[in-house]
Parts: C-alpha cells; structure tokens; sequence
C-alpha cells in the first residue's frame, strides 16, 4: 500500500484532527483538501500537501485524485470525511437543500470512492475510510433529511466493504456521536431557517434546538474531534482494520437502547427528551 493519505473536508473538526494525527506518523504523507484551501495553512505548516477539493465538483475531485496518483502511483487511503447537516422537519425543509445535502453526503462521497478505485485495484491495495455518523443507525426528529444520507453511507460501505476485498482493499466505517466542531452549528442554523415564520413544527424546532445546545455542551455526551482522528489513525494503521467503529460511549448506548428498545419504547424516550423548556 502507497503511503499517500488523501483526506476531504480537512479544514476543521475531524477532518483536521485527523489530518494532524497522521502526519506525525513516519512514513505517510498527508493531502489535506478543502473547498477553500487557505482555510489549510496550519496543516500545511505541518507537513501536509494541501490541494483544492470541492465534493460537489467533478474536475476538483477528479484533478486531486489525479495529483495523488501521478506522485505515487494511487491513493494509499482515502479518508472520506466531508459532510454536514442540513435539519428541518420533513414537512417543512427546503428540498433544494436537502439535494445539495445528499450531493456532499452521499454523491460526492460516492464519487470520490469511484475515483481512487481503479488506481487501489491496480496496486492490489487500499484503505478507505468513511466518516459516518451515529446517526446513520438511529434517527432523531428535524434530522430525517440528514439521517437519511448518513443511512446511506451505511449502506454503500457495507457493499463496498465486500466488493474490493478480493482486490486488497479494507474498508473501515467510523460512526461518531456528538463531537463539538462546525456541525452542530450548522445544523442549529439550518433548523431556525428551515421553519422561520413558526408554525405547527415551532415547539418541536424549540425543543430540538434546546436539546442540541445541551448536548454539545454536555462532558458525558460530546467529546472533542481528537476522539474520533485518534479512531481515524487506528483503522489507517492496523494491520487488521475493523469494519465499523462507533465512536464515543454516549454513542454507542444510544445506538444500543434504539436497537434493544424497538420504536416503541424510542419513541416514548424521544418524547421525554424533546420537550421545550421555553
């Protein structure tokens, strides 16, 4: 396997996390890409090559896989970390941006999989790694839209999982639960927009946006991005990578109470936890 590291979405949170961890392992070396690549410096201060790679456009992520591939043959592992929440409630969210959700969630991180696999394949080597969520094994209200896409990761590296292992080729899901970056404040803001003028959704969008500022506030239930690069530099290092990382204990009790408790009983737990205080 090359020791070429090609990593989206590395301008904060996980994706910088993770970029930092790896480049102070010896031997690999580091593409950190972001829309804006200034938004890079400190990486490239580091050590790192930084390129321009928007998820959503083809000849960007077609001419950053392309720059790998001329220096060392193929990407070595693709960290696919790039995403966001885009939260509203069903009825009232804005299906244009739900699209453009699903263009970075899931079709540009498609895409990016599809572009360094003839090269992995070639090499009869690989790793890719994709950044999902808790989310993408349990749903909360005002996240369907978002859920929904990181279901999707779910389901595309399980088939990809078995489909490259007989060309070398591992591939790791890492799921976090709530780690403080950019995210929680995009979604806070997408859900205040996405019901501006009230409505019958206004004390589920108080709630909601009530319960996320705790919980991103919480010690016992959010963890800072460090958790999951340190999982990242694991499933990138291991000899025997594992298929599926839940990252954060929060994580994986909740991910554990929606399978034991069936959508009954979830249910009932989600309408203790979603009443406005306001």
């Amino acid at each position: 396997m090359t020791t070429a590291v090609l990593i989206t979405g590395a301008s904060s949170g996980i994706g910088r996390a993770a970029a930092g961890r790896l480049l102070k392992r010896p031997g690999f070396t580091v593409y950190a890409t972001a829309r804006r690549p200034e938004t890079l410096a400190g990486l490239a201060d580091a050590g790192a090559t930084v390129l321009p790679l928007d998820v959503t456009d083809e000849d960007s992520m077609a001419a950053a896989v392309r720059t790998v591939e001329e220096r060392h043959g193929s990407v070595g592992i693709l960290i696919n970390n790039a995403g966001y929440g885009e939260y509203g409630t069903i009825e009232e969210a804005d299906l244009d941006a739900v699209r453009r959700q699903f263009e970075t969630n899931v079709f540009g991180f498609s895409r990016m999989i599809q572009l360094v696999l003839p090269g992995m394949r070639a090499a009869r080597s690989g790793r890719i790694i994709n950044i999902g969520s808790m989310g993408g094994r349990v749903t909360f209200p005002v996240g369907g839209y978002y859920h929904a896409s990181k279901y999707a990761v779910e389901a595309i590296t399980d088939a990809l999982r078995f489909e490259t292992a007989p060309f070398g080729i591992s591939t790791s899901l890492i799921a976090p639960g709530l780690i403080r970056t950019g995210f929680g404040a995009t979604a806070a803001r997408t859900l205040a927009s996405s019901g501006a003028d009230g409505g019958p959704y206004a004390p589920l969008r108080a709630a909601a946006d009530e319960q996320m500022a705790v919980s991103y506030a919480s010690p016992l239930l959010a963890a800072e991005p460090d958790a999951v690069a340190a999982v990242v530099e694991h499933a990138a290092t291991a000899r025997k990578p594992r298929s599926r990382y839940t990252v954060t204990p929060a994580a994986k009790a909740i991910v554990q109470s929606r399978r034991f408790l069936g959508s009954g009983l979830f249910d009932a737990y989600l309408r203790l936890q979603f009443r406005s205080s306001k």
